[in-house]
């Protein structure tokens, strides 16, 4: 095609797209990584003494605070603004005064996936209150609702938007129809694109829509990882702009860019990104995304130019054929190892949430191949022969395809709020721990996982001024008051890491627990020191 004033002006704005999302995606600020809560001091139920000295949260991984807030007896809330992050643990500053009874400390924090988790602790001091304080995480179902949206915007602008430009111009080149259309998905992933980040502050803060504009909440929005995401998509709109502006090798060179920088995009951020093993789980992310943007972008210009029986249909709807095998058996591929990491024990596709949109999703691309199949084996054939019939059915199966794939948009989005199955058995093998200080000996123990039912508990020994305590016999001994459990007892082994072990103990009820440590430090001389530990449902 010539080079005209318009396609000129194209290019002058791709290539200061660029220049401009470079610096933004240099700005854009980094998260760490998905986690759940571990432990917590005071311990959630615990009845201490004396107001705390530090309030900790120890969680799987490191994490960064979005609101941290105290909730007193009387109901009024103080902000907690002082704190520092030490690996894994947030250390907090608590207020100067605290009044006997019942506090809730409130927690925000947002993981390296972007995604914001929060929960509360409660705890008494000198005794509970008559009626506790009581805090609840609110859902704004209209700010979710809008991000949900949004990231549909920001697919429709990766995928068919800056997928199609790679499609015209390195596997089907010399195919021209579409452009207004990529140009219009572009537009819809750039506008998706700025609003998720604003939309993702308000739902990392809790914060209202009316509260859309102010700095704090952008900030927030950018500072997670997800405006790294963000910047990557909207460099990828640039190249997808760019490359319908630059013709020849320059052009493809520009779309293959654009299609490194949607795959880029979305391995950067993410419940999958954000798994382990990271090696394995960002480059598969990138290759699943890379190969949906190719098949997926495809579609609107080999429909288009088959439905308008342009010359070129044929021999684009040829070269389309022998390369799209590829890129569906990369996506399955990819996808398959997904799903295997995410869902880990099949039970959880139908106990989760996560699970539920993983079938919808399935059975949405189950439809999908099924179309995919018909077209190659029944009317790719006939319309390289010249069939009319056979085209414009493969133009209607086409269109039903890109339908589909809207669809499955929506499915993928939708995981933006349904934790992975692997993050909630991460949760739920999170172990309980606490300390337990006397004057004459003190303990570390750890109850392996912190639930109910069988668990393995531990304990490292020391004096009361952490000296080594190398102690000939220990004995854990649980009860429960509150349910009416009396104490039992259990024996502990010392496997030869400075540890006591006891496994197959069995905790059958949730709540606070009394733990006593037998230590038998000669043939005369016994310790026992005690202390709470509360146990997860």
């Amino acid at each position: 095609m010539p080079r005209t004033p318009s396609r000129r002006v194209i290019c002058l704005i791709g290539a200061r797209l660029i220049a401009v999302l470079m610096i933004l995606a240099a700005l854009a600020g980094t998260a760490a990584a998905h986690a759940s809560l571990n432990s917590t001091s005071p311990a959630d139920g615990a009845v201490i003494e004396s107001a705390p000295a530090i309030y900790r949260l120890t969680f799987s991984e490191p994490v960064a605070p979005l609101s941290l807030r105290i909730v007193r007896p009387d109901g009024s809330n103080l902000p907690l603004d002082k704190f520092a992050l030490r690996g894994n643990v947030v250390e907090i500053s608590p207020p100067s005064e605290l009044d006997r009874g019942t506090h809730v400390l409130s927690w925000r924090v947002v993981s390296a996936d972007g995604h914001p988790i929060g929960g509360s602790v409660v705890f008494s001091i000198g005794e509970p209150s008559t009626v506790a304080p009581v805090v609840q995480e609110t859902v704004d179902w209209t700010v979710r609702g809008l991000l949900w949206l949004s990231k549909v915007a920001l697919y429709v602008g990766l995928f068919i938007g800056v997928g199609g430009v790679f499609a015209i111009r390195v596997l089907m080149p010399g195919l021209f129809r579409g452009r207004p259309l990529f140009v219009a998905a572009i537009a819809i992933g750039i506008l998706g694109a700025i609003v998720s980040v604003g939309l993702q502050g308000l739902d990392a803060l809790e914060a209202p829509l009316p509260r859309f504009f102010d700095a704090i909440v952008w900030s927030t929005g950018l500072g997670t990882s997800y405006g790294n995401t963000v910047a990557s998509a909207l460099v990828a709109f640039a190249f997808g702009v760019l490359g319908l502006g630059i013709s020849g090798l320059s052009g493809g060179i520009v779309a293959v860019a654009g299609l490194l920088a949607t795959g880029t995009s979305l391995a950067i951020s993410g419940h999958a990104s954000a798994a382990s093993p990271q090696w394995l789980m960002r480059p598969t992310v990138f290759a699943h995304v890379a190969a949906v943007a190719a098949w997926i972008g495809a579609l609107m210009p080999l429909g288009l130019a088959l439905h308008a029986k342009d010359t070129v249909a044929v021999p684009a709807l040829k070269r389309f054929s022998r390369a799209i095998p590829a890129f569906v058996a990369l996506l399955v591929l990819a996808g398959a190892i997904l799903t295997v990491v995410q869902v880990g024990n099949p039970k959880a596709v139908f106990d989760t949430a996560y699970g539920q949109v993983f079938l919808v999703k399935l059975t949405l691309l189950a439809g999908l191949f099924a179309l995919v199949a018909a077209n190659r084996w029944v009317l790719t054939k006939p319309t390289e022969s010249g069939d009319p019939s056979a085209t414009r059915r493969l133009v209607r199966s086409i269109v039903v395809e890109t339908l589909i794939a809207l669809a499955i948009f929506g499915a993928v989005a939708a995981w933006r709020f349904t934790p992975p199955p692997r993050a909630l058995a991460a949760a739920a093998a999170a172990p309980a721990t606490t300390h337990i200080h006397t004057e004459k000996a003190m303990a570390d123990l750890t109850v392996i996982p912190g639930r109910t039912g069988k668990v393995s508990v531990t304990a490292m020994l020391m004096t009361g001024d952490f000296g080594a305590l190398d102690a000939k016999d220990v004995t854990f001994v649980f009860s429960n008051a509150k349910a009416g459990i009396e104490p039992f007892k259990r024996k502990a082994a010392k496997p030869g890491d400075g540890t006591w072990l006891a496994e197959d103990v069995v905790l059958p009820l949730p709540g606070e627990w009394t733990v006593r440590v037998d230590i038998l430090i000669t043939d005369f001389e016994m310790a026992r020191i005690e202390g709470k530990i509360q146990i997860r449902p």
